[in-house]
């Protein structure tokens, strides 16, 4: 009571309260971050660890299983760690307990990684380390493609021109681009040359490298005046790397000219990205932590326009499944659905009590115990989500019962014939300690919210938050504001629930006729409240609704007086709907027809990627002849593995290889067809039509990627074993495949991991190489640079004078020369001692010694299968 007595003791004080709680709240709204979820905390690194031409098999044993057990040891609250090994590839996700400090995790991990590097296969690099959010997931897409300029220079102004400007955006996170070919500057090895010339790849590496290098001259002093000393290090144009000398053979200086050829080009293309059939480069904006979705995205397209302009206008840019126009529809439908409640609670208010100013007063007391929660909600740093305005559209229908209740009642003291004052303070006095508990046990109801671990933990606990918030303010406002406001609103009103008859009605109507004096408003007919349009349709309504509370009545005897038949009625409803619950799916969130299709398609293991691309050309035909134009707006391939593996880090994706991919299809608004649809016979029709290709889907929207929290598909079930039952586990996972195929409902039922990789396997014979002064050794050596380059155990680089950028330098042999088995055993190797040598001084360029042997005077070659991909969980 002591709070209301304060309220009608300093009305301004309060009234001030709700101002600024206006005022904030309003602030809160336009400063508090937009997202279509609440962000899923939960602590993850990743760790990227990537060394070319390696198999799956040999990235898990030797680099992947030791990191595990190192981090098990160095890195502290470890919950469990996942892992997955490719070709030249892994990924690790090290899941660190709740509340956890991620920072101190990655400083351990990135200290562990360090010191495990001489442990590890020699000429491989440090990892990345990064934090993974699970609610990464790509927000927009940016397409960037050409009619005219080749794919290596749509993937230079991607990466340098037009990435790098969008990362400034606050809150966006831009991984390198897919597709496209990566700018670098190539040294095609001849091997029929290398080996007239009695020259090994590792020889021209070592020469590139020896007259390619960036060192500082110094400064000199001559006379008054000291000079900076500039060596040509470092050749300023591409050709002149052709002009390297290598050594001498029989008196004749070899250049690099003479075994290879210096030229701008781009890597080997691992990664293809086709929009509509025609090849582009795709930049994926992903939302960093808990930054707003659609400020991230409407930051992105504020500045593509000014990255136009400093591009050339071949090069288009287009954004493509923007998912804020998700995220604002999604949203304003849950703020719609909240206004209209509120609508229609403040409707039944009027209706029930006959007076818009009780009204006013119940329908302010809604949005300032909402705006109080949200103020709260920004104050611990949550979002403005659907979970949050979910909660606030919930917790709608329930404020208005403080608000009403005390009205109600006041209203009630008034007829008793009590002055305004004291019968604000009896009708508050009466329902405080219920109001008190009836709020108490609705915000009890989400306590149990509280004790939810896991991701469920990260939507469900704002949405409590949201309701309990807005309880607790309701209550403090219909304590507070609410009868200041009855005070000075409703005063004029209270003779409406005076009987006319009684002195307290006289009296009222002699005050208004004197009021109505002194305002000098003339002596005509003064018009009697009682007799207004809403006080008449208030009363015609109460008398319809006492007449259906006296039938309920009546119909509630006789259900107390019969309870065997209402019993039985009530059993035979409840067996009734019983009976439907098998027939209604279970699913953690509703479903969401965003007009996007996530198709999966996987070619035979081991396809090149040029082949794969065909394939997925073919799967378009058919998607083209099932979804039709009218409802199909676009179709984009992303084929093959990004190059650097650095994407890896911050999202997650099926691909595992150069025959994997996915198509992402996106429909016309207001299609006519159902995606559902269109999902169903694509998933009927293309295992039909292409046997040898494995195709699934995976969830497109924003949601469904979110509340998939990392993982490939909403159901996956791991067989785990040590490495020693890898062949057992294999096939139990395969019966565990083939049973649930047969479960009725289950859909895209597949083993992630690939057994049938293709490998060729060189046996060096070690008694004959070393017959002709070669090691093991130098033979992997020499074929580390003639296949996978030398970027990885000998990098360089090449400054470009005109864009100011760096490109690696790569010396290998062009893959149009190694076409067949005899190209790759005719690979001339050298031992290292010789090679060494070359290029590092001026004698070395005339020595004589060893001559380089072809790989197939002490190797054979052989056929094997392998596994393409090899998933661990903790280390098993």
């Amino acid at each position: 009571m002591w709070i209301v007595r304060l309220a009608l003791k300093r009305p301004f004080t309060f009234v001030a309260v709700a101002l600024l709680v206006l005022i904030l709240g309003v602030v809160s709204i336009l400063r508090m971050p937009t997202d279509i979820l609440p962000v899923v905390d939960i602590p993850i690194v990743s760790v990227i660890w990537q060394y070319d031409g390696l198999s799956a098999k040999e990235m898990e044993q030797r680099v992947v299983t030791p990191a595990e057990r190192t981090f098990t040891t160095t890195v502290n609250d470890i919950e469990h760690q996942e892992s997955q090994s490719l070709n030249g590839l892994a990924v690790q996700r090290i899941y660190l307990q709740p509340g956890t400090s991620v920072e101190s995790a990655l400083a351990q991990i990135g200290a562990s990684a360090q010191s495990l590097l001489r442990r590890l296969p020699s000429g491989i690099t440090a990892p990345l380390i990064v934090r993974y959010s699970a609610s990464s997931v790509p927000i927009l897409q940016i397409n960037v493609s050409s009619a005219s300029l080749p794919e290596e220079q749509l993937f230079d102004y991607a990466t340098n021109f037009i990435r790098t400007p969008l990362t400034k955006v606050k809150g966006s996170q831009l991984p390198l681009p897919y597709g496209g070919k990566p700018r670098s500057i190539l040294v095609d090895l001849n091997p029929e040359a290398l080996y007239a010339y009695g020259i090994a790849p590792t020889e021209v590496s070592n020469s590139i490298n020896a007259q390619n290098l960036v060192l500082p001259g110094g400064s000199a002093k001559i006379g008054s005046v000291e000079y900076n000393v500039v060596l040509n290090s470092s050749p300023v144009a591409v050709d002149a790397l052709n002009d390297i000398p290598i050594r001498a053979v029989n008196g004749r200086m070899v250049f690099v000219r003479d075994v290879a050829q210096v030229r701008d080009g781009y890597n080997v293309q691992r990664n293809i990205v086709r929009s509509n059939g025609r090849r582009s480069v795709l930049l994926t904006v992903l939302k960093n932590g808990s930054a707003s979705t659609l400020a991230v995205i409407n930051g992105i397209k504020d500045t593509i326009p000014g990255i136009k302009a400093q591009i050339p206008a071949e090069v288009t840019i287009e954004t493509l499944f923007d998912q804020s126009v998700f995220v604002k529809e999604s949203i304003k439908g849950v703020v719609l659905e909240g206004g209209i409640a509120a609508c229609l609670t403040a409707l039944m208010i009027l209706v029930f009590l006959g007076s818009w100013r009780s009204t006013l007063i119940v329908a302010l007391s809604i949005p300032l115990s909402i705006l109080v929660s949200l103020i709260t909600l920004a104050a611990l740093g949550q979002t403005i989500n659907i979970m949050t305005l979910g909660g606030l559209a919930l917790a709608v229908g329930i404020l208005v019962d403080d608000t009403t209740v005390e009205i109600e009642n006041i209203y009630r003291n008034l007829a008793l014939g009590k002055p305004i004052r004291k019968a604000i303070l009896d009708g508050a006095q009466e329902i405080a300690q219920p109001a008190f508990v009836a709020t108490t046990a609705i915000c009890i109801v989400f306590l149990p919210v509280f004790l939810i671990v896991g991701p469920a933990r990260s939507l469900f606990v704002p949405l409590a938050l949201a309701v309990v918030f807005a309880m607790i303010a309701s209550y403090l406002i219909s304590r507070t504001l609410v009868p200041t406001m009855v005070m000075y609103l409703v005063r004029d009103e209270a003779e409406l629930h005076l009987p006319k008859d009684s002195r307290e009605y006289q009296n009222a109507k002699q005050r208004r006729e004197e009021d109505q004096k002194k305002k000098k408003k003339g002596s005509g007919e003064i018009k009697d409240p009682q007799e207004g349009r809403l006080w008449r349709f208030h009363q015609a309504f109460d008398r319809r609704f006492e007449a259906f509370r006296d039938r309920y009545t009546g119909n509630l005897g006789w259900a107390l007086r019969h309870p065997a038949a209402v019993l039985t009625t009530f059993g035979i409803v409840v067996a009734v709907s019983a009976c439907l619950f098998p027939f209604l799916g279970r699913d953690f969130f509703p479903r969401v027809d965003a007009g996007e299709i996530r198709l999966h398609v996987r070619a035979p293991t081991g396809t090149r990627i040029e082949d794969t691309e065909a394939a997925f050309a073919e799967v378009e035909e058919t998607i083209r002849e099932i979804i039709p134009p009218s409802d199909l707006r676009l179709m984009l391939d992303n084929i093959g593995l990004a190059f650097g593996g650095v994407n890896f880090a911050f999202t997650t994706t099926s691909t595992v290889g150069l025959s994997d991919g996915e198509i992402l299809i996106a429909l016309k608004e207001g299609h006519k067809g159902s995606t559902d649809e269109y999902v169903r016979q694509l998933r009927e029709q293309l295992p039909r039509k292409f046997p040898d290709r494995t195709f699934y889907f995976e969830n497109a929207d924003i949601v469904g990627q979110i509340l998939n929290f990392g993982l490939p598909a909403p159901l996956d079930i791991q067989v785990t074993g040590p490495p020693s039952t890898t062949v057992e586990n294999l096939q139990v996972a395969r019966q565990i495949e083939q049973k649930v195929k047969a479960i009725p409902g289950a859909a895209d039922v597949r083993l992630q991991q690939q057994t049938d990789g293709k490998d060729l396997r060189i046996t060096v014979d070690r008694i004959r190489a070393a017959q002709s002064g070669l090691t093991e050794r130098d033979v992997a050596n020499s074929l580390l640079i003639s296949l996978s380059g030398s970027g990885q155990t000998a990098p360089n680089f090449f400054l470009d004078p005109k864009s100011g950028i760096s490109y690696n330098i790569a010396v290998q042999t062009p893959q149009y020369r190694i076409q067949d088995v005899d190209s790759l055993l005719n690979t001339p190797i050298l031992s290292a001692e010789s090679a060494s040598t070359a290029g590092s001084s001026g004698a070395s360029l005339t020595r004589s010694g060893n001559q380089p042997q072809l790989l197939r005077n002490f190797a054979a070659l052989s056929r094997e299968t392998s596994v393409a991909n090899i998933n661990h969980y903790d280390a098993n």
